[in-house]
């Protein structure tokens, strides 16, 4: 329960405090202030929740350390239901807030979902989508995976990923808004409806791929330092 309750609460954090900069502060802090926004909720989160689950609050990131070998089926799935509800509950705590604004509508202004094609932020393709967030994810896990490894520095963990997160946003948000992560789609996704929910799969998917090609790298010891 400490386990499931703390991914549940670092999703929500993410959620809320990344998504909910670009819904409420977006127009004042601008695309770089909600990449950092992303980025230090993560590193927040390491230092907050890492010690009792490890910090993935991504479903991405225990698939990761599935395929890795690092965590057993079981306990991902365990993952993967706390970090949904998390993402959701984060999400609907903005609406509420966000709501709180005359003249506020989720269907006019969104709710930071993700997303591609005309009418999304920089109007990148099908393909351009799959791609980033593919790679993104994959290099995403790489650093997870390898800052997490018994011969790294693991108190700077935390910050390796955070920036890694804040690195993703800045090149991506034009592309798809940046998911990299399944949860965080799905709960803006879940009261935005419409274009968001009939794009999800892609941001189901795509992260997934990403995380399992890195975790076969963990696998197979290619993160792993050479003996001397």
């Amino acid at each position: 329960m400490k386990v499931f309750a703390a991914e549940l609460i670092g999703t929500l954090t993410l959620v809320l405090f990344g998504c909910g900069s670009a819904v409420l502060a977006g127009d004042q802090v601008g695309q770089l202030g909600i990449a950092f926004a992303f980025g230090l909720a993560i590193v927040a989160m390491a230092y907050g929740i890492g010690h009792i689950s490890g910090c993935h609050v991504n479903p991405a990131v225990s698939f990761g350390a599935f395929v890795a070998g690092r965590m057993d089926g079981k306990t991902m799935l365990t993952y993967w239901l706390a970090q949904f509800i998390g993402a959701t509950i984060g999400a609907g705590i903005l609406l509420l807030i966000a709501s709180g604004k005359t003249g506020y509508d989720v269907a006019v202004n969104g709710l930071g979902q993700n997303g591609w094609g005309p009418g999304y932020l920089g109007e990148y393709g099908l393909m351009a989508a799959i791609i980033f967030e593919v790679v993104a994810t994959f290099l995403f896990l790489v650093v997870i995976l390898g800052s997490t490894n018994l011969a790294a520095p693991t108190p700077m963990a935390g910050l390796s990923i955070g920036l890694t997160l804040t690195a993703i946003h800045i090149v991506g948000i034009q592309v798809t808004g940046v998911s990299v992560n399944p949860a965080r789609s799905f709960g803006p996704a879940l009261f935005a409806g419409g274009p968001a929910m009939s794009q999800l799969w892609l941001f189901l998917l795509a992260p997934l791929v990403g995380a399992g090609l890195a975790g076969m790298k963990a696998r197979f010891g290619l993160l792993e330092k050479d003996p001397s």
